[in-house]
């Protein structure tokens, strides 16, 4: 039967609280949002495919490349999942760095997030102090790595190179500030007039919405789904890791949980380097025949690779599949659809932390 609606009304491909291409559409009757799709296909890379034949050398590389925002992580999961294969483990003070650089990239990732819901509500000043908030964890980053966005950190065994004492001393001298300031612009988030009316009871995804669309990361954790892959991951099990959970499934609840894990993710890279063993930072190891699925938590929820390969090392099959494709399928079929305005497409789009180039592969 032919669906009568009062408007179309497309949002993007090109818009500016978009991060990244993508086309919301929406039917509405007058302001109230009856529906919405999202259409992707914008910049499709088809690194998957670039990706196979080649060494994992080269490949550990193109992981990374598939998403500048969350580069640590695909970098992570790429390397344990060809430890996985090969049965290498890692050296225990380079499982320790791992943390370290994947909580700091987080932090970033989590920070950026915010900053662009602040700017979707127009609340521009606060979105840019946490965009300078965001520049002074990528100099840490740097100080680790040596590169602010694609790092290369992580290969097989453990870490490319070690920690500086001076290094260390400076993440850790930096902790506390970052704290302060997380923590302050938190609160002036949860405590703003303007925000709560434009951020609470808006876009709510329910618990029972969650499962059912199999939302994952924040999103899923804000409607009261306590599930993160870190939960199962050895080195997090030995810093006592439990995830952050709200209830309330709203966009003020994915924010504050964004908020909270950032201030969880310094304890964690506190703890980290405090506790950072001796010993060396690369085990050793030769990469072998096999194939393996692995997944890691990424800044917006599951990651996971599926790898084969050859005995020569060289990739046979790989399979990836991030995050994001599901908490956008969360936002346009649940969070948008009973939106009482189109003015709130935007933002709870944006509440969702989609990531176009992971999910465009």
């Amino acid at each position: 039967m032919k669906r009568t609606v009062d408007v179309s009304f497309p949002v993007g491909p090109v818009h500016p609280c978009w991060k990244e291409p993508a086309r919301v559409k929406c039917e509405t009757r007058g302001e109230y949002v009856l529906r919405a799709e999202v259409e992707l296909g914008y910049m499709k890379k088809g690194i998957e495919r670039i990706m196979k034949g080649r060494p994992w050398q080269e490949v550990m590389f193109l992981a990374e490349r598939v998403c500048g925002i969350c580069s640590v992580v695909h970098n992570m999961v790429f390397i344990e999942t060809m430890e996985k294969i090969s049965g290498i483990a890692p050296a225990e003070r380079a499982a320790y760095l791992r943390v370290v650089a994947n909580e700091l990239d987080r932090i970033q990732s989590h920070l950026l997030a915010n900053f662009s819901y602040c700017y979707t509500i127009e609340h521009e000043t606060l979105g840019m102090y946490l965009l300078d908030l965001r520049e002074k964890v990528m100099d840490l980053l740097e100080k680790l790595t040596g590169a602010r966005v694609n790092k290369a950190y992580m290969v097989p065994g453990g870490v490319r190179f070690d920690i500086g004492e001076e290094t260390r001393h400076a993440i850790l001298g930096s902790i506390p500030r970052i704290r302060e300031e997380t923590k302050r612009y938190r609160g002036m988030f949860s405590g703003g007039p303007m925000i709560g009316l434009r951020s609470k009871g808006v876009g709510i995804l329910s618990r029972e919405d969650a499962g059912r669309c199999h939302a994952v990361g924040p999103t899923a954790r804000a409607s009261g789904i306590a599930v993160d892959c870190r939960q199962r991951h050895p080195t997090y099990m030995k810093l006592g890791f439990s995830p952050v959970v709200r209830d309330e499934g709203d966009n003020f609840a994915r924010v504050m949980v964004r908020f909270d894990e950032a201030i969880q993710s310094l304890s964690l890279v506190q703890q980290c380097l405090e506790r950072l063993p001796e010993g060396p930072v690369l085990a050793g190891g030769i990469c072998r025949a096999g194939e393996t699925v692995h997944r890691g938590e990424a800044p917006r929820g599951e990651l996971s690779y599926f790898v084969k390969t050859d005995e020569y090392g060289r990739i046979a099959e790989i399979s990836i599949q991030t995050p994001s494709i599901m908490n956008i399928e969360a936002a346009a079929h649940y969070m948008m659809t009973g939106a009482v305005s189109l003015a709130d497409v935007t933002s709870i789009f944006i509440s969702a932390d989609p990531c176009i180039a992971c999910t465009e592969r």
